[in-house]
């Protein structure tokens, strides 16, 4: 089973936007798809309660009761969608259930300065330090040509982890999540600029790259 946790210590920067994409991409594709919230606001099962029967079935665990106790044992990828405020033992305890970690980060003074701080203590955590979990990072909601994204762009070419994607501030996201669906799962016409800037996250996702040995 593919085990992804989507991750960050600080509120608002769009983990339940990212691991809902992922979950709708990979259950899109085939895969039994299982998507764990952690985050006590429910946001991504809010989404999933939105899903359409038509689209590709999503497993929902309510991981901040239950955590994994109920994840089926057919699954083909898990995806976690951490709370806010991830630090120390609970952060540990999520790492524990991932061999892949995508962190996102959004262009402001404040996220780069909390994601400064959250990285490193990711990268000191038991398996992640063993190189038992790979980390990748995301830019999140930007603005191309403004400086605050120039800073971030800068800041995250310079981690010591893959910088994989920047992410664009689009209605798409917004108009996806409403109803339930992925960016994937929109039309080509609306979404292929979304898509393509997604590429380089799931080439690396569906790599070695991105597992550990």
């Amino acid at each position: 089973m593919r085990h992804i946790l989507v991750t960050n210590s600080k509120g608002g920067c769009g983990k339940s936007t990212i691991a809902t994409n992922l979950a709708a991409y990979y259950a899109d594709e085939g895969y039994a798809t299982v998507l764990a919230d952690y985050d006590p606001q429910g946001s991504a099962l809010s989404w999933l309660d939105e899903r359409p029967e038509t689209a590709a079935p999503i497993t929902g665990l309510a991981g901040y009761d239950d955590g994994l106790r109920h994840l089926p044992r057919n699954a083909d990828v898990l995806i976690i969608d951490s709370a806010a405020g991830s630090h120390g033992p609970e952060l540990t305890e999520l790492v524990r259930h991932a061999e892949t970690i995508l962190v996102p980060v959004l262009p402001s003074p404040i996220d780069i300065r909390a994601a400064t701080d959250f990285i490193a203590e990711l990268l000191d955590r038991g398996k992640v330090a063993r190189r038992q979990a790979k980390v990748g990072v995301v830019a999140n909601r930007v603005k191309e040509n403004t400086l605050i994204f120039e800073e971030l762009d800068e800041y995250l070419e310079k981690l010591k982890v893959p910088y994989l994607a920047a992410l664009r501030e689009a209605q798409n996201y917004i108009r996806a999540y409403q109803r339930g669906l992925g960016i994937h799962e929109l039309p080509p016409y609306l979404a292929w600029p979304d898509w393509e800037q997604w590429d380089p996250i799931i080439e690396w996702l569906d790599s070695r790259r991105s597992r550990p040995r």
